[in-house]
Order: C-alpha cells, then structure tokens, then sequence
C-alpha cells in the first residue's frame, strides 16, 4: 500500500489538514458576524430613508361608535367581613361595524436610495363606501336602545401611522361632508374620526363616503371589520408579496405592477357586527404596524390581509447563506491537496493550506462587499474569478505544476457554480447538496481506499 514517503504519514496529514481547517472556523464566523453587522447597517439606514414618511400602513374601519349609559354592580368587603354591594352608572360603547365595504386602493412605488442603500415608499388612498344598519336586537347583547346617545356617535377611521396621512381627507354620511377629528375615536388610538348624528339610523340605513390618501413603506394592510368587504388593490409594483390571513381571490402580477382583489366575510372573521367595549377601549389598530412593529408581529393582528413590497433580492440573506458553505469549499480544497500530497508525491506544508484557506474565507467577505454596490449576481462572478484565479496561481507554484493548479482552479469554479445554483433553489438545495456531498465522499473514498493512513506499512507492500 501506499505510504508516505516525506516523514509523515498519511493519517497525520490529514489530522494536520482537519486542525487548519478548524482554526479557519474563526475568521469564517466572523465574516457571518459581518453579515449580520452590514444587515443591521442596512435596516438602520432604511429605517434613517423612510424617517417622516409613514411607517408600515394598516387601514382599518370605519366603524360606528355609539355610546351609552348602563349600571353595573360592584362587590367589596367591609367592616365585620360583610358583602357590601354599590351600584353606579357607567358609559360603554356599542361598536357597530359595516354590513357591507368597498374599498379602492392604488399603491404608488418610489425607490429611494442614499448611498449604497435603498427603500421602498409609497403613496397609497383608500376609497369606498360602506352601509351601515342599525341592528333590531340590541337587548341580546346587553344594550337597552333607551340608552343610546345617538347625537355623540362617531365614525372611527383607523390607519396605524397617522404621520403619513395626507391633507384634506374627505368623508361622507349620507351625502353630507363631516368634519374630522384627530385620533380615532375621542382623540384615543391612531386615525381620524368624525362626530355624526346616528339618529336616522333607526330607520334606515347609513351610507358613508371616503376618500383618504397616506404615505408607508414596505407595506399595506387591511384589517376588514364589514360583513362583506371587498379590497381591491392596484400598484405599479411588480414584486408583490401577499400575507396576512387572507390571500386575494383573483391576482394579476406582471412586469407592468400587479391587481388584486379580496373578497372577505365576518363568519371567516370570527367576529360580530355588533360588540360593546369600555369607552375608549376600541383602537382599530392597536395591534397594527407601526414604524417600530410590522402588523403580524402579533397574534390579534392575525385577522388582516396584508401585502408587501418586496425587493427581489434579498442580498445579505444570501450572501449568509453563501457564508453557511464555507467549511464545504474548505474541505473540498484540502480534501484535493491533501491527494496531491499523498498519492501524487508533492509535499504540502500546512502554511499553503492555510493561506489558500484564508484565499476562500476572503471569498465572502469580497462577495459581500461588492453585492452591496453592483448586486449578487455581480459580485459573485467577480469573486469567485478573482479567488479561484489566485488559488490556481498559488497551486500551480506550490504543486509545482500549473496541471496541478487548474485541477484546484477547476474545483473552486465547480464548487462556485454549484453554491450559486443552490442559493437560488431553495426548496431542493438541501436534497441537491446532499447527492453532491454522497458523490464527493464515494470519489474520495475510492481513491483513498489503498492508502495506508497510519504510515505502519511495509515500504515495499504497493497495491497491485
């Protein structure tokens, strides 16, 4: 069998090769913490683009807000341990929502940029009319109608950052502009609301008119609150992402933007037209976004339709998954000089295994810094040329044949082409990596399988 024949036996070069690439795991983990540093620097100048104009917008309402007086009773312990009993008058709210909503809503992208970094903005409008009927058996859910003050209702708007809503919103009840207050509902929660008369709504049905624009970034949501709500969206955006609970029934997406349309009902809500809270206690959009919280960050924002506008490369995401390969490219490389070494004869020290490791992890650290300035795609060429062409360099010198050097070239390209075809197949990449890693293990085996690792072999012992 083969032995080794420069002072060292197989098995402790391969030992030695196995510790160099160890000792490459730090400089490799701190490219990772690079990523993830760059990524943080990225979030926080976006954040520093879209500062003033409106954070992540949902919409919700309107509803109508109708309060009333009712009594309850309140139980304490006195003097003796005895049961005292006070009763007082309190106002709640009766909250009614819309039996029918038609909303409109067409999304205008702008790409902004400073420097190397860029966000999306938009300027958004929601418009529509609703129909509001007053419910015919208020006594079920603890309301006596002899207690309605009809003339203080209001009409409750919510959007979740009112710093992006535009100048003169327009809102009508039955053909009649009202005024619009701050805040939504009595100068509580995020939005606007209007003081309305609700006491033709005894005899028949409410009809209100709206026409509001605002600004956001990244994305928009709808929090539907009506019996039937029916969304209707437009943009010039072509990398629409929808979220949310509810997916539209009908979309277009080309290059030219995309169209959606929702079609929701309260029984898929889970909720009724008609509920009662303590006065104050109803924000729409108390668990909507908001410059420091995207809306399905929380579970009671579950029941929304949202969409965003994603950029379609995500490039520090892919650039740490890129990273997460790093110890294959190691392996491989040391996996080729290590052959070299052993079956072809060519001493390696651990120096040139080192330095043409150290040659890889720089591989991503320069695939990160140019994918900031002229995109992945990009910036993958250029690195993976310029490393495998210094590695094919370095080989050739230290194997002492440029043959030898385009073997290691031709790896590193290989393995560079098979990792970009990975990150761009997220579904299979796993299984495809797998079968590769299954067909490097079997070449190697076989080639290393008459190899005499522990050196103890007879010189003259070669296999036939």
């Amino acid at each position: 069998m083969f032995a080794s024949e420069t002072g060292k036996s197989p098995g402790r070069k391969l030992l030695l090769a196995i510790l160099i690439g160890m000792t490459l795991a730090v400089p490799l983990f701190s490219v990772w913490l690079l990523v993830y540093d760059r990524q943080t620097q990225s979030d926080q100048a976006r954040a520093s683009i879209t500062e003033g104009w409106g954070g992540p917008q949902a919409i919700g309402g309107p509803v109508l807000v109708i309060p009333y007086r009712t009594t309850t009773t309140e139980t304490s312990v006195g003097t003796n341990n005895a049961a005292v009993s006070r009763t007082r008058e309190v106002i709640k709210e009766l909250m009614l929502e819309p039996e029918d909503a038609q909303i409109q809503s067409n999304i205008k992208p702008e790409l902004r940029k400073r420097s190397i970094y860029e966000a999306v903005v938009y300027d958004a409008n929601a418009t529509g009319k609703v129909r509001f009927a007053f419910p015919q058996d208020l006594v079920r859910y603890g309301v006596d109608p002899a207690t309605l003050d009809l003339s203080r209702a209001e009409l409750r708007f919510g959007l979740s950052d009112p710093r992006g809503l535009g100048a003169n919103p327009k809102v009508a009840v039955d053909g009649r502009p009202v005024r619009l207050q701050p805040g939504a509902g009595s100068g509580h929660g995020r939005g606007f609301f209007a003081f309305v008369d609700a006491g033709a709504l005894s005899g028949k049905p409410m009809v209100v008119d709206f026409d509001y624009r605002f600004r956001g970034n990244s994305s928009l949501a709808l929090d539907p609150r009506a019996g039937s709500t029916r969304w209707q969206v437009t943009s010039s955006w072509p990398h629409p992402s929808f979220g949310g609970s509810f997916l539209p029934g009908t979309r277009q997406i080309g290059d030219g933007g995309f169209s959606a349309k929702y079609e929701i009902g309260n029984l898929a809500l889970g909720r009724s037209l008609v509920s009662t809270h303590d006065k104050g206690g109803s924000d729409l959009t108390a668990n909507a976004p908001s410059p420091e919280r995207r809306y399905a960050a929380t579970p009671e924002a579950a029941n929304s339709a949202s969409i965003s506008l994603i950029q379609p490369v995500d490039l520090y995401s892919r650039v740490d998954r890129a990273t997460k390969y790093g110890f294959l490219f190691i392996g491989f490389t040391f996996m080729t000089l290590l052959m070299f070494d052993i079956i072809g004869g060519v001493r390696v020290s651990g120096v040139e295994y080192l330095l043409m490791g150290a040659a890889i992890v720089l591989f991503f650290v320069l695939l990160l810094a140019f994918a900031e300035v002229i995109g992945f795609t990009a910036a993958f060429i250029v690195a993976s040329v310029a490393i495998a062409s210094l590695n094919t360099a370095y080989s050739a010198a230290v194997l002492g044949s440029w043959k030898r050097g385009y073997v290691i070239g031709g790896l590193l390209i290989g393995l560079y082409a098979v990792l970009y075809i990975l990150l761009g197949l997220e579904a299979f990449s796993l299984l495809i990596g797998s079968i590769l890693l299954f067909l490097a293990l079997a070449g190697v085996m076989y080639a290393t399988r008459r190899i005499d690792w522990s050196g103890t072999a007879p010189k003259e012992a070669v296999a036939s």
